[in-house]
């Protein structure tokens, strides 16, 4: 019987896709940008399949038309290639800090990444004791607006983008706690915008309260988000300097130096 090996490349199931890799590799190949002739001969395409393919990639902005006839690989690459990257150094330096405020917390600790109108959970910090009945799988999305993370990011936005995202979004709600009303809304984000922190008061899930603190890479940008999860009627305010303390340590790791917006004392949920 075959066996799978990880270490073998696998071709993939689509023809088309094989072909579209295939020319994504021979662009990578070369900084300048390559003639049609020159990729077809390297890819031993027919010239008419490579164009079709490479137009339909620039529709896409994974390659770049810089003139007529020439090729070279596109901004979307960079964009998205930017966005791994950050995700990975910053759950690189997440991970142990996680996995002491959930020591210390005993409940779900989440780290966030913003990609759009959702935030996207990029890694957990978790055990069955927490007590928790829903835990968002890692890869999961949510809407900015029902979080307390991504509460965060849209407090970082001016106050037109706000407006923005509520037009496109409509603001749809989740439970009968959901903010679905961009004054509301716009009242939530001047607070996080004091304090430096957001929450979710069962927002997203009934049963379930959010707190969260912002983590920020070298250049002073929130690049995501640290939360603790827990029972409506156990999140504990105790836990908020802890939560952002570790969020400053991983900002810090991240070559972070300045000092986070927020003030002291935070006020509760509701007040």
């Amino acid at each position: 019987m075959k066996t799978f090996d990880p270490a073998i490349p696998t071709k993939p199931s689509v023809q088309v896709i094989e072909r579209m890799f295939a020319l994504i590799d021979v662009l990578a190949s070369r900084e300048e940008a390559i003639s049609l002739k020159e990729i077809s001969e390297k890819t031993g395409l027919h010239p008419s399949t490579t164009h079709r393919i490479l137009n339909d990639l620039a529709t896409g902005r994974f390659v770049d038309r810089p003139e007529s006839g020439s090729y070279r690989l596109g901004m979307r690459l960079l964009e998205l290639g930017n966005l791994v990257k950050a995700r990975l150094s910053v759950r690189d330096a997440a991970l142990v800090p996680m996995r002491e405020l959930h020591r210390l917390t005993q409940q779900p600790v989440n780290l966030s990444m913003r990609q759009g109108d959702e935030i996207i959970y990029v890694e957990r910090a978790y055990s069955e004791r927490s007590g928790m009945q829903v835990v968002r799988a890692i890869g999961g999305r949510a809407p900015l607006h029902l979080t307390s993370t991504g509460k965060l990011f849209l407090a970082a936005d001016d106050p037109q983008r706000v407006r923005t995202y509520a037009t496109r979004t409509g603001l749809a709600g989740h439970t009968r706690n959901s903010i679905t009303q961009l004054s509301v809304l716009e009242r939530e984000l001047a607070k996080a915008r004091q304090y430096g922190v957001a929450r979710d008061n069962e927002e997203l899930e009934l049963g379930v309260r959010c707190m969260a603190a912002g983590i920020h890479d070298d250049q002073g940008k929130l690049v995501a988000g640290l939360s603790i999860s827990a029972p409506a009627d156990r999140l504990d305010e105790g836990w908020l300097p802890k939560l952002q303390a570790t969020a400053q340590e991983i900002s810090a790791a991240l070559g972070f130096n300045g000092t986070p917006g927020f003030s002291s004392p935070v006020p509760a949920q509701g007040s």
